[in-house]
């Protein structure tokens, strides 16, 4: 039986971890800020958020205020979840070259099909 020298994985997994980081750095630096944006249909309503769906924008237009609250919290929760899933899209395509799908769904960034109405318009880092 082989012996297996602990010592020695642990210096290659923590280079392959340097490594890894180093090139998710880069590519991050490139692309510039990973965020998802999402408006109703008639633009009244805006919102953009973070990878992981953190609220960091909100643009309402006086006249989406005449539908009231309700109608306006639901409408700011929809965008919010279409943001978040294309941040969460932008971020796997930000990221796939250099680190594996399956990590990537783990921390919930998942490509979204081009059929579905939550894809962009515009393609970012493909």
């Amino acid at each position: 039986m082989a012996e297996f020298d602990v010592d020695l994985a642990s210096s290659r997994i923590a280079e392959q971890a340097e490594r890894v980081e180093a090139d998710v750095s880069a590519r991050l630096e490139r692309s510039g800020p990973v965020v998802g944006k999402a408006a109703s249909p008639d633009s009244t309503i805006e919102v953009q958020v973070a990878p992981g769906g953190l609220l960091t924008g909100v643009t309402i237009h006086r006249s989406a205020l005449r539908h009231g609250s309700a109608v306006l919290a639901d409408q700011i929760l929809e965008l919010a979840q279409r943001a978040t899933r294309r941040a969460g899209d932008k971020m796997y395509h930000a990221l796939a070259p250099v680190v594996d799908a399956s990590q990537l769904e783990v921390l919930g960034y998942e490509p979204i099909p081009d059929d579905d109405p939550d894809a962009d318009t515009y393609s970012y880092g493909r």
